[in-house]
């Protein structure tokens, strides 16, 4: 497995583009703004676009979906428990942020422990980890977890928009993340990566 980061739009979501070096396949996970770029480097590295996966149903992770669909013919995944948000602009906020054109509907959903396999080399396991939205996920790939807005270096995911359970997130990821080893790297939704044994250690939020 090779993937890289892009930081799109005005929130600065991370991008991430997984794939494997043997098929050139790959995954685009949240798609949050900045369509043209995305597709961009995608084509930079020969790669063809199978999946866009959503960690979640926010506008700012969702926004690009459709223009990559468009592109690439891919299958949108998403948990079936956000899979409203796609289509209804004031769920995912796109309205807020002043887009009411929804994006397209998801081809799949997703639940806990199911496996999302991109070429011959890679397999991003489902974990369903509800509380900043109720179908929030991570993405697992042998010793790297793509979390969306689940948890970030040294905080986590807000849980004031409609949907959101503080208590909820916590258990999520004291019950799931927190289980794997401290060697993990954690690839979050906003800002830098971190390690499971970096939170575990000193997240203020998981004490």
């Amino acid at each position: 497995m090779f993937f890289k980061t892009l930081v799109v739009g005005a929130i600065e979501t991370n991008c991430y583009v997984v794939a494997c070096r043997e098929t050139r396949e790959a995954a685009v996970i949240d798609p949050g703004a900045e369509g043209q770029r995305i597709l961009q480097a995608v084509a930079e590295d020969g790669l063809r676009v199978k999946y866009i996966i959503n960690t979640h149903g926010h506008g700012d992770h969702i926004a690009a979906n459709g223009t990559v669909k468009e592109a690439t013919g891919a299958e949108i995944l998403i948990h079936q428990d956000d899979a409203v948000y796609l289509t209804d602009p004031k769920k995912s906020l796109l309205a807020f942020m002043g887009a009411n054109k929804p994006e397209p509907p998801a081809d799949r959903t997703l639940r806990e422990g199911d496996v999302v396999e991109i070429g011959t080399t890679v397999r991003l396991e489902v974990i369903h980890t509800p509380g900043h939205t109720p179908g929030g996920i991570c993405l697992k790939a042998g010793n790297v977890i793509f979390a969306g807005d689940t948890l970030f270096a040294g905080s986590v995911g807000r849980t004031d928009f409609p949907g959101g359970s503080y208590s909820k997130l916590i258990s999520s990821i004291k019950e799931k993340l927190l289980r794997c080893q401290d060697d993990v790297e954690v690839y979050p939704g906003h800002g830098p990566g971190t390690t499971i044994g970096e939170e575990r250690a000193y997240n203020p939020y998981l004490s």
